[in-house]
């Protein structure tokens, strides 16, 4: 490790797919205890990076930007990353927990950016080399501004992409009148139709048990942990510390929120306790400005939750 890389980094820098490569490689560079592979591939190719960390039998997992509007959770998961490995490098104690034990114990998986080709097209919009330029651009109402696109590159809501209440929100979803793709709300033909969300519910399958899953979104200050009113039991105590350490709310999802996303479907097909975290207050796509108060808000939630549950 070079003497003179940083322990931390702001990580206050607009987080493409690009800059998502770019960090992951610096941090792997940089840190060789630091296990880094993919997932599988976005729809355009893109790979969906995983870093993990420690290597104990209690396994946690930390998912951000499953929409594209959203890529700060990708800043705050690196972020979170990035302090760790120098804290762990330096043999530190976090919150009275020594990351040297806390590795050996726990092994914490993050995936920073599900969904980067939605996040390049909320960044930076479709570029007309883009295969699927016309019909994109079309399903955005014929504007060029992808700034509040949430979906995947050929329109689909991944985090609606799960089955979980598939079937019944397909119902709603008709009466809604979104009947194919758009910027948010299409959950797809199938269940896992997308291959973000295929690779992700694959990587699950084959890393259980997980004890606990972390999903970041924005915005509310909010924290979710039931789908349907369905809750994994044994959790609630875990939750409801986890909400005062971030001083957020606790609340249950309504209407076509509740059907689909990556909570529902690790809570009522995996039985893994998983919570839905609302990052931040204002509205979409909160500014990089925003970074430092959400992650400070954050912080003591991404280092402890593993032993939380």
């Amino acid at each position: 490790m070079s003497e003179s890389f940083p322990r931390v980094i702001s990580m206050e820098f607009t987080m493409d797919s690009i800059a998502l490569t770019e960090t992951v490689r610096t941090l792997a560079d940089n840190y060789p205890f630091l296990t880094v592979t993919n997932i599988g591939k976005s729809i355009l190719g893109k790979e969906i990076p995983v870093l993990i960390l420690g290597k104990g039998p209690k396994k946690a997992l930390y998912v951000g930007a499953h929409h594209g509007m959203e890529w700060i959770t990708a800043n705050l998961l690196l972020r979170f990353v990035w302090e760790f490995c120098g804290s762990f490098a330096d043999g530190r104690t976090v919150y009275r927990r020594s990351l040297p034990t806390l590795w050996e114990h726990y092994t914490i998986h993050v995936i920073p950016m599900l969904n980067p080709d939605g996040v390049d097209y909320a960044i930076h919009g479709v570029d007309r080399e883009n295969p699927l330029y016309g019909r994109v651009i079309g399903m955005n109402g014929g504007t060029d501004d992808f700034r509040r696109w949430q979906a995947n590159a050929r329109g689909v809501d991944l985090n609606h992409n799960y089955n979980a209440g598939f079937a019944e929100y397909k119902q709603l979803e008709t009466e809604q009148g979104i009947p194919c793709g758009a910027p948010t709300r299409f959950s797809g033909q199938s269940p896992e139709s997308e291959p973000e969300v295929r690779a992700l519910c694959n990587y699950i399958r084959f890393h259980e048990p997980f004890k606990t899953v972390l999903t970041l979104h924005t915005q509310g200050e909010e924290l979710y942990w039931k789908s349907r009113g369905k809750s994994v039991a044994g959790s609630e105590p875990a939750v409801r510390k986890m909400a005062s350490l971030c001083d957020y709310r606790i609340s249950e999802a309504e209407g076509l929120a509740s059907y689909g996303g990556l909570t529902d479907w690790c809570i009522e097909t995996c039985g893994i306790p998983a919570v839905t975290l609302e990052c931040g207050k204002g509205t979409n796509p909160l500014p990089i400005s925003d970074f430092f108060p959400i992650y400070a808000r954050l912080r003591k939630v991404l280092f402890t939750a593993p032993t939380l549950f």
